[in-house]
């Protein structure tokens, strides 16, 4: 799945429920749906807040270091955005773990290293599940476009990638295992920053 902007090359929609449905304006900004607040820790053992993101474009994606199928093509998408955009400031890659009781900020920190992952570019996340699958399903909706409300729970297993602009709105989401939509991802961050 890959939800971009095809009619209009210079501006991305906004995106505020799970069906993805695009906005082409925000009617109230004031409460337009946005990246709640949150606090988790980076993979240097930092704590890593929404204040963290603050003037970034952020590519959001949610997966697990032990993972034999999806996560790890998932993780060489995310370098390929690394490598693209790895001298701008201006973007910052955030995975974050949903087995953080196995992911702990040593796990994490191995696995970037393994990884090729620039720690000032791409933070690994943990933290309390609770808010990480709180994060993922109710504010990212990396998983509720199928139109099924899960709980908690219930594992949280996902292949999107979310853009989310400097405001913490949803920009657009895109299929990590499919290279024409990490190309439409890419594509989109450079009009995201245009539009900036």
């Amino acid at each position: 799945m890959s939800r971009t902007c095809k009619e209009n090359k210079t501006h991305l929609p906004y995106y505020d429920t799970p069906d993805f449905t695009p906005k082409w304006e925000m009617s109230n900004t004031k409460t337009f749906h946005q990246i709640r607040p949150f606090s988790l820790i980076n993979q240097q053992n930092q704590t890593f807040t929404e204040k963290n993101i603050e003037g970034k474009i952020c590519i959001a994606d949610f997966f697990f270091t032990t993972c034999p199928g999806i996560c790890l093509k998932m993780t060489n998408s995310m370098a390929d955005i690394q490598k693209e955009f790895i001298n701008d400031n201006e973007i910052l890659l955030l995975s974050h773990s949903v087995t953080p009781d196995k992911d702990s900020v040593e796990v994490l920190k191995e696995y970037g290293k393994e990884k090729g992952v620039d720690f000032k570019r791409w933070k690994l996340l943990t933290g309390d599940k609770q808010e990480i699958y709180d994060l993922g399903r109710k504010y990212y909706f990396v998983e509720e476009d199928e139109g099924i409300t899960k709980g908690n729970e219930v594992f949280l297993h996902t292949e999107n990638f979310v853009i989310i602009d400097k405001q913490r709105h949803i920009r657009g989401i895109y299929n990590g295992l499919d290279p024409n939509s990490m190309k439409d991802l890419i594509r989109d961050i450079k009009t995201l920053q245009k539009e900036n």
